[in-house]
């Protein structure tokens, strides 16, 4: 082969090949553009449920503003009923949306691979044609050559080859580094795919638990209003001793906190429990407290914060830390105390409480993380209305005890609780961002 046509050759046959990249088929076009218009179509609709949930969100604070009757808890638990449902069709339209765009990353990861190994190809044909060609030494190609223009032309051919080359292996280290990133939001996608799974299934046992409530009510009332409010009165004399006896029990215990092993007051050590914040009762000598200090042991303080919260609301662990245990009073007949709660320890010698919830979604000895959900607001136990009683305790202050070791006479019997001296309680507002 002459010079001449082996350079015509590098030049006109596989230069071309430096800039060619294996089109993607139009099959595999076709369907990433239809997932792409699913997945828009699929945002406007989790829009429309947003209003939706908006709206039952807002009657259900009219109706939790009412005086508490048969009539007003039957539409309080059908307006939560509705928008649990709204929330499980929210769910499942995520769960759909997040399908669709892993299989949308399946198929560009597929386009980004043929492209690397369609550049590898022409990168090693290339290679291997030039270092053919590049065999004679640079004097040696000048002697080949009658006309000095002739080495010259030949010269620039094999440096312009050099720097396409180089040029192309610029661009396959960036198709490289795409197909990382791709790689990358398919597993952060599968991970969000996973937990929205777990989501819809916690927000059906709401469901469940809402209708269980519901059918309850109506058997024990007779669908009469004189026995619900026999049933209301019942329960809050119950509740009032439950809490006497513990707060006596607690004002018993010593225990002398050191400063030097919790946070100073003041630092934001804990994120907020729950997305939305409303807070209907703060931590001590609250308006309730004072009017009920008999049921505080003698002492008028509210020992937490409530956050008012439409059931099925999520709660978000607001630091990392430790599942201690968790509890469930309602499971002993006649225990109208914290219904579902959770205990959790910080590494920051803090504990942390969360009472009231509808479901648990963690189980004692696992570590949760910062905004990791950890259940979701419930009635459970005694409650005037849907909430989540948060509770921040010094760790080596609070322990986990039978009711039945409180005081004999106390109904709970087996039922758990945390019980820690009265020193051990911190206001939650200390460490909490400003409200």
């Amino acid at each position: 082969m002459t010079v001449r046509i082996l350079v015509a050759f590098l030049i006109g046959i596989l230069l071309p090949q430096l800039f060619f990249i294996a089109p993607t088929s139009v099959f595999a076009v076709s369907e990433i553009d239809r997932l792409k218009n699913e997945i828009n179509d699929r945002s406007g609709r989790l829009s429309e449920i947003e209003e939706e949930i908006a709206k039952f969100n807002s009657q259900l604070q009219e109706v939790g503003a009412e005086k508490k009757t048969l009539q007003s808890a039957i539409n309080q638990l059908e307006l939560e009923r509705g928008k649990v449902n709204a929330e499980i069709s929210k769910t499942e339209n995520q769960i759909t949306s997040t399908d669709l765009e892993i299989n949308k990353l399946i198929l560009e990861i597929s386009r980004t691979q043929r492209d690397i190994d369609s550049s590898q190809a022409a990168i090693g044909s290339i290679i291997r044609s030039e270092y053919k060609a590049s065999e004679d030494t640079l004097i040696e190609l000048l002697l080949r050559h009658s006309k000095l223009s002739e080495f010259w032309n030949t010269f620039e051919a094999h440096e312009s080859i050099r720097d396409s080359l180089s040029t192309k292996a610029s661009e396959l280290s960036s198709f490289r580094l795409l197909l990382l990133e791709k790689r990358g939001e398919n597993e952060d996608k599968r991970t969000e795919l996973s937990s929205l799974k777990n989501q819809y299934s916690d927000q059906n046992l709401v469901l469940a638990s809402n209708k269980r409530e519901q059918a309850s009510l109506l058997e024990v009332t007779k669908s009469e209003e004189r026995s619900y409010q026999q049933l209301l009165s019942s329960q809050e004399s119950a509740r009032d001793q439950i809490l006497k006896e513990m707060r006596e029990f607690e004002s018993k215990l010593q225990f002398i906190l050191d400063p030097n092993t919790i946070p100073t007051p003041g630092t934001q050590v804990f994120s907020w429990p729950l997305a939305n914040i409303i807070i209907t009762q703060f931590f001590g000598g609250t308006e309730f407290a004072t009017r009920n200090a008999s049921i505080y042991g003698g002492r008028a303080y509210h020992p937490g914060v409530d956050f008012g919260a439409p059931r099925g609301t999520p709660i978000l662990a607001p630091l990392t830390g430790t599942v201690r245990a968790t509890g469930n009073t309602d499971a002993v007949p006649g225990c109208f105390s914290w219904g579902k709660w959770t205990l959790v320890d910080h590494a920051n010698g803090l504990t942390t409480l969360y009472a009231h919830q509808d479901v648990i979604s963690v189980t004692p000895g696992q570590k949760v993380n910062t905004g990791e959900r950890i259940g979701y607001v419930g009635n459970t136990g005694f409650s005037t209305g849907p909430h989540l009683h948060f509770t921040v305790y010094a760790k080596d202050g609070v322990s986990v005890r039978k009711f039945n070791e409180i005081k004999t006479v106390t109904s709970c019997g087996p039922a758990s609780t945390p019980v820690a001296a009265t020193d051990a309680y911190i206001d939650p507002m200390l460490y909490l961002p400003p409200y």
